[in-house]
């Protein structure tokens, strides 16, 4: 790619997101739009990347805030909104909306985006129940288009669990835009 140079990689911020960089990795940067672009080495190291894991207890008022955000009724017995699934996995995982942009090296507003989310439920969610949560990223793959648009799209599943019961399974699936 031309019109790109290399910048050093920062060891100790790639260790601390469970990335192993080679020995002389180098990073290339765009310097027109001013983003790092992951080798694709890098890319497909991501898959296998694992989530700390954790547990996320929905609380009532949570679920009455986001229920009331989507302008519906609330859901009767303790039932949970299914919007709870954009945020509940990620924070259940012990992650965040910044660690996964990090990891993608996202480069700033406007690149990433959103390329769908699958929610599967095996059973209804409920206020108030500890849910046990784990996953991480399950596919990467860099496309570029006829007109060398780098797009990087990178999917992440979480399970939970009740005890050992598998309840809900999300996949969510990002695009990181890269310039040409």
């Amino acid at each position: 790619m031309t019109g790109q140079r290399n910048v050093a990689v920062d060891r100790r911020r790639m260790s601390s997101l469970s990335i192993a960089p080679p020995e002389f990795a180098v990073l290339r940067l765009c310097p027109k739009e001013r983003r790092l672009i992951l080798t694709e080495v890098e890319l497909g190291a991501l898959v296998g990347h694992r989530f700390g894991g954790g547990s996320y207890r929905i609380q009532h008022w949570e679920n009455w805030l986001l229920t009331d955000c989507t302008g519906r009724d609330q859901l009767p017995d303790g039932l949970v909104h299914p919007i709870v699934l954009f945020h509940v996995p990620i924070l259940g995982v012990g992650t965040s909306i910044t660690e996964l942009f990090e990891l993608g090296r996202a480069s700033g507003a406007g690149s990433v985006g959103l390329e769908g989310y699958d929610w599967e439920y095996f059973v209804p969610l409920r206020e108030e129940v500890e849910y046990r949560m784990e996953g991480g990223i399950v596919a990467a793959e860099r496309t570029v288009s006829e007109g060398g648009v780098v797009n990087d799209r990178v999917a992440f599943q979480i399970d939970l669990y009740d005890g050992e019961a598998h309840v809900a399974r999300v996949t969510n699936r990002w695009v990181f835009r890269r310039a040409p």
